[in-house]
């Protein structure tokens, strides 16, 4: 009998983080300087962030060794578990072996502290006071006021207005931590006074509230700026989750040939599958890599590959990235941690060049996939990973009808304890389903787009 647990002893966690620069086929595109037009240098994003971090962000490094007074804290809640989904597989009478690597175990209910944590050490080994960000779900924002909370630095944080409302034990979570939540467009930033004057009654997003994370940052050379997703240096600390699955899934001699994970910013699927695109380019293994987006906010599936700010008032680098334009403000869907315009320039090159898969979901199919997954494996899913869980879903069903016995594997990134609201919508017949085929969500796409910054 295959073990439902696979865990890893805590004195085989991983000592060092993957870079997956190293090892592109090909070169991403450089980030380029909004004033010039040309590539950015370390000293363009100093009013942001340490230098350790800059210098990961442009490392060419295989591999960066895990500071140890990171490791410590990560012990708390690391290794974490790969499971295999035995009454899932049960349940859809499927020949498929079906593994997922579960983030909800970590102080913050998901894969976000895998990054917080380090993103605080560094700077508060640069002498920085306070970390100002961005959340959209809350649970980045709940994982930064953790890794402050660790290191002694104050933690501000803009919650997109619409979560802030949907998720208010989200916001009560940060202040445990002792973060300061503000419901974002706020009045405290020109940024979002601007937002309110045109629109106030805005649900808001994430590229609003980056830019009021960024505006309160560089106004003071003790506060810096931390972001969640999108940034290399942030995918690099989420590759602990990979590097953990390979070794857990050679302890029951398990290869996948499919992994999945849903995309918002990019860094939960980006930690689970770089570690898996390295052994696929050195021909160890050869698995299918999908990523799932929701419909109603379709970056990578619907979005134009091009340069473009990352923040909504634009005062971040430009990024060659799958972009739905930088002020698309997206409906207020329940899975609010991938309610982003864009999406990493990594994960954005690596579909660009068809290294990785991509399709896109409604969110009533998720949360019937996660109805189905609680009922089964008894955790609830947040309503980020429902997307991947109906991915896999669906492949599995697929492996019913054609007797393949395939390998999937999934990043469970966190627990719904908080997002019960959005559960209650899907139960109560009251969630609608927004996706690209509506008229106006184009349009909004469209006029968005025509507005991308002007590269020479």
């Amino acid at each position: 009998m295959m073990p439902t647990k696979i865990l890893l002893p805590e004195d085989e966690l991983p000592t060092r983080w993957y870079n997956v620069l190293h090892d592109l086929p090909t070169p991403p595109p450089p980030v380029l300087h909004p004033g010039t037009g040309q590539p950015i240098g370390p000293d363009d994003l100093a009013p942001l962030f340490p230098m350790d971090l800059i210098m990961q962000e442009v490392s060419q490094e295989q591999y960066v060794d895990i500071p140890g007074e990171v490791l410590d804290v990560y012990r708390l809640w690391r290794p974490s578990p790969l499971y295999r989904a035995h009454r899932l597989e049960k349940a859809l009478d499927t020949p498929a072996r079906i593994y997922y690597k579960y983030e909800g175990v970590s102080p913050a209910g998901s894969h976000k502290p895998n990054t917080a944590v380090p993103q605080a050490y560094y700077n508060a080994k640069s002498g920085v006071r306070k970390l100002t960000t961005e959340t959209g779900a809350g649970q980045w924002g709940t994982a930064l006021a953790f890794a402050c909370a660790q290191y002694g630095l104050e933690c501000e944080v803009w919650q997109v207005r619409a979560s802030y409302d949907q998720k208010p034990y989200r916001r009560t979570m940060m202040e445990i931590f002792g973060a300061t939540v503000h419901p974002s467009p706020s009045d405290l930033t020109e940024g979002g006074r601007k937002i309110l004057a045109e629109n106030p009654d805005s649900t808001g997003s994430l590229g609003i509230a980056i830019s009021e994370a960024v505006e309160a940052a560089v106004q003071d050379p003790e506060v810096h700026y931390a972001l969640g997703s999108v940034l290399n240096h942030v995918l690099m600390h989420q590759t602990i989750i990979g590097e953990e699955a390979l070794i857990q899934l050679a302890m029951v001699g398990e290869t996948p040939d499919l992994l999945v994970g849903c995309t918002g910013g990019g860094s939960n699927f980006g930690g689970l599958a770089f570690p898996f695109l390295r052994e696929r380019w050195a021909g160890r293994m050869s698995p299918v890599v999908r990523a799932v987006e929701p419909a109603a906010c379709p970056s990578l599936t619907q979005g134009t590959y091009a340069y473009d700010f990352g923040d909504t008032i634009g005062m971040t680098p430009l990024m060659k990235m799958h972009t739905l334009g930088h002020d698309f403000v997206p409906d207020p869907i329940h899975a609010g941690g991938l309610r982003y315009h864009g999406m990493s320039p990594l994960i954005s090159h690596l579909y660009e060049t068809g290294e990785i898969e991509a399709i896109a979901k409604p969110q009533s199919e998720c949360f019937a996939a996660g109805l189905q997954f609680a009922r089964t494996e008894g955790i609830v899913p947040a309503p980020e990973p429902t997307h991947a869980l109906a991915a896999a879903i669906e492949e599995a069903q697929r492996c019913k009808e054609s007797g393949e016995e395939k390998v999937i594997l999934t990043a469970l990134c966190g627990h719904g304890h908080l997002d019960l609201a959005a559960y209650d919508a899907y139960l109560s017949g009251t969630m609608t389903d927004r996706s690209w085929n509506d008229a106006d969500i184009q349009s909004a796409v469209a006029q968005a787009l025509s507005r991308l910054p002007a590269i020479s």
